[in-house]
Parts: C-alpha cells; sequence; structure tokens
C-alpha cells in the first residue's frame, strides 16, 4: 500500500467499465456508414478519451457538403444507439467489482462523459450502488479532460489534497489530466503513444487487481 495515496478517482469507459470498445466500434461503423476511410485501429487511435464535440467535428470536417445540423444529429444517432448496444451487452473491466468492494479509502468517478450515460453503464454492471453520488462529469462542470480541473474538483469533494489522491486511466487525455493535477497516475493504456514526458510520471499496469498493490 502507498501511504501517500488516501482517495481514488477513476475514470469509467475502459477503465471501471469495458465500454470504451463497442463505443469506439459503434463511431467507427459510423463513420464507415457516411463514406469515411478509416480503419478500426486508427478510429480507436483518433477518439478514445476525446470528448463527443471534437469527434463529431472531426468527422464532420470530412464529409462533403454536411447538413448544417450535422453534428448534433451525429451525436443524437450515436447517442441512441450507443445506449442499444450497451443494454445489449456490457461487463465491468476484470477486476472491477473486487476492488470497489474492498477499497477501504474514499473513491469516486470522473469522466469525460455525460453523467446519464456514466450512470447507465455503472448501473447495467452492477458498480453503481458502490459509487452512488460520487460521480463527476465533465459535462456538468465544463472542464474536459486533459485539463485537469475535474480531477481537483473531485479530489476537493472527496477532502484530500491532489498529492494524496490516484488517477487510474485508460486514455491519454486521462493520464495528461492526472499529471497535470499532480495525482499518483496508474494507466492501464500501455506507453505506446504517450508522451514521454507523460510516461515518467506514470505507473502502467496491466489490470485493476494491480492496484492491490498500492492501496
Amino acid at each position: 500500500m502507498h501511504k501517500d495515496i488516501r482517495a481514488v478517482i477513476f475514470d469509467s469507459d475502459g477503465t471501471l467499465v469495458d465500454s470504451e470498445v463497442p463505443a469506439m466500434d459503434v463511431l467507427h461503423e459510423m463513420a464507415l456508414a457516411i463514406g469515411l476511410r478509416l480503419s478500426r485501429d486508427e478510429a480507436h487511435a483518433q477518439f478514445r478519451g476525446v470528448r463527443m464535440a471534437e469527434i463529431a467535428a472531426w468527422i464532420g470536417e470530412r464529409v462533403p457538403e454536411k447538413p448544417a445540423d450535422f453534428e448534433s444529429e451525429f451525436t443524437k444517432r450515436y447517442r441512441q444507439t450507443i445506449t442499444q448496444r450497451f443494454k445489449e451487452n456490457l461487463s465491468p473491466m476484470p477486476g472491477a467489482v473486487e476492488l470497489l468492494k474492498d477499497l477501504k479509502i474514499p473513491f469516486g468517478v470522473a469522466t469525460n462523459g455525460p453523467r446519464e450515460k456514466v450512470q447507465l453503464t455503472l448501473d447495467l454492471t452492477g458498480l453503481l450502488p458502490f459509487v452512488g453520488d460520487r460521480i463527476f462529469s465533465a459535462y456538468d462542470h465544463g472542464s474536459f479532460k486533459p485539463d485537469p480541473a475535474l480531477f481537483l474538483l473531485a479530489a476537493r469533494t472527496l477532502g484530500h489534497e491532489p498529492q494524496y489522491c490516484a488517477v487510474v486511466e485508460d486514455s491519454i487525455p486521462g493520464l495528461m489530466a492526472g499529471v497535470a493535477a499532480g495525482m499518483h497516475v496508474f494507466s492501464l493504456h500501455g506507453p505506446t503513444g504517450v508522451p514521454e514526458e507523460i510516461c515518467e510520471r506514470v505507473v502502467f499496469i496491466g489490470s485493476l487487481p494491480e492496484l492491490k498493490n498500492h492501496f
């Protein structure tokens, strides 16, 4: 156990909930359907951890003669499609239930996703009772990772200074936010593609059960 860690802030998609892959797959399918030439790997690399408004804008820039409401309609269709996909098949990340059940220090979830989406995915995977109302959505507070403000807000709410908080993430924007916040950062994202200056300040883990060695 790391004695300096007194609270934990988790990302949700791809960290506690195995929702990152289906979400990226839906975006890839929708991009292909409107004529973009983008491989599955390229889509995952481009969209992972990025706020929806930026994704819709990026895709819209590559659609010739797009309608004026393209971004809003694309986002609406994505939300509808991914909600149905989640209801059909969604699981917690391996070890997530056991980890949250056994944690003896305060914890919460800070996400770039909308609160209603996070509540849905946590509920569908049985994690919501452990998290309760300790959900910090960038949409509620107007601060999106890699801006560290959401993590700093979560730390204040959990009652601890940033240097005593751990962040568990799976995306580069999330890792950047955790480092910028001055927190202990644990990454489910491998080092590939992570800026060197971030790698030096991150502990890379292969799965959530490894965290039991740290807090």
